[in-house]
């Protein structure tokens, strides 16, 4: 696999760091996940639990290994130094100072491992005044701006569903961990990487910012309308509503040809995009007038036949019973050790010749305590003491 060989310390919890480490386990890497004695990552606790098992936990933790420590008390640090030198990467999502404060800084990880990656995903970066600051994807969703640019313009500010600036982060992560895996190769050299949640959103920010830079105007929240192209959005049909974007002339012609509205080529309030724009409302109502005269899927095969990209907009089960869905695998099934068939998300990059797969469970709390342990030196009876003192 493309990571076969890369051996990840996975300090995380909760939803970015997991999400990033997650991302190199599903392509192959070796990810030991250390967590607290007892609790566990406290998303263990969250969501849908069936038999002792967190399904919210298992899709972001599948691909793992994962070992006890308390980090707080010497002997979980000392455990915690004797395994880094044998890893290509650390992942954590402490506030930045925390590692410091534990005793891996910068400095003491390079001299336990002078071409470690570290990878640090938080709230606002290392720099900075409010470095300091706890974060979640709430916060980062509106200090970014991009919870202004959702809803309606007379609605108050809207989050978007999904955690996606935990996401956004993880995958940023992910990335920025596997450029520095290439430049190592290349340099012998390791790296430190931040990531924050409030730059992840802030770079999401795509033509609303580039507008904003070039006219300072604050945008205004469309809804389901384009922010700079018109007509673009959900369209009442006869039973429902479709979701439509022609997104450049080239695309807004084809629309008017499987409408049947040819003749508004030439309407000088609808020839330019700039014109649709300041007429947004009036082509709206144009294009529904049509619309609404058959049903859903006559439109979306009908549009598609024209190559007016076009799709219907669906709840969770129409989701996973798409066709397209399940073609692409993007529900799987993992059998674990509780009984259940853990259905998760699938992989979205295909490799053809070296694909993801699942080749472990999402592991129960410390199931690989002693295995990580004994690989390190540790006797049966040095594993067991750690573990009636409530260190492991």
């Amino acid at each position: 696999m493309p990571l076969t060989g890369i051996r990840v310390l996975d300090l995380t919890r909760i939803i970015s760091g997991p999400y990033c480490s997650s991302i190199l386990a599903d392509m192959g890497a070796e990810v030991i996940k250390i967590e607290p004695p007892g609790e566990g990552d406290p998303v263990r606790h969250q969501g849908v639990i069936r038999n002792g098992l967190s399904w919210y936990f298992a899709n972001y933790n599948r691909n793992k290994q994962s070992v006890t420590l308390d980090l707080y008390s010497q002997e979980g640090k000392d455990i915690l130094r004797a395994l880094i030198p044998s890893c290509d990467v650390i992942v954590e999502n402490y506030r930045p100072g925390i590692m410091d404060k534990m005793g891996f800084g910068e400095a003491e990880l390079k001299a336990l491992k002078p071409d470690i990656i570290h990878c640090s995903i938080n709230g606002f970066g290392t720099s900075g005044p409010y470095r300091d600051r706890p974060s979640f994807d709430f916060i980062a969703q509106a200090m970014s701006g991009f919870m202004s640019l959702n809803g309606v313009e007379d609605d108050p500010p809207l989050r978007a569903g999904p955690p996606i600036s935990d996401l956004v982060a993880g995958m940023n992560g992910a990335i920025g961990i596997l450029a520095a895996l290439l430049r190592r190769e290349r340099t012998g050299r390791g790296e430190a990487i931040s990531v924050s949640l409030l730059s992840s959103m802030v770079a999401l920010l795509s033509f609303h910012a580039s507008n904003y830079f070039a006219d300072g105007k604050i945008p205004a929240r469309t809804g389901n309308d384009h922010g700079i192209v018109a007509p673009y959005g959900l369209f009442a049909t006869a039973d429902g509503q479709v979701a439509i974007a022609p997104s450049n002339d080239t695309m807004y012609y084809k629309l008017l040809d499987a409408l049947d509205l040819r003749h508004l080529r030439e309407d000088p309030a609808f020839r330019t995009n700039a014109d649709r724009m300041r007429n947004r409302e009036a082509i709206k109502t144009v294009v529904e007038s049509r619309t609404r005269e058959n049903t859903s899927q006559y439109w979306i095969d009908r549009l598609n036949a024209f190559g007016v990209p076009c799709g219907q907009v669906k709840n969770m089960q129409e989701v996973f019973d798409d066709p397209q869905v399940v073609d692409q695998e993007m529900m799987i099934s993992v059998p674990h050790e509780n009984g259940d068939e853990v259905r998760m998300l699938g992989f979205p990059v295909k490799f053809d010749q070296a694909p993801c797969r699942i080749s472990r469970p999402t592991p129960a709390l410390g199931a690989d305590t002693d295995a990580v342990l004994t690989s390190l030196g540790l006797s049966t009876q040095e594993i067991e003491s750690l573990r009636q003192a409530k260190k492991i």
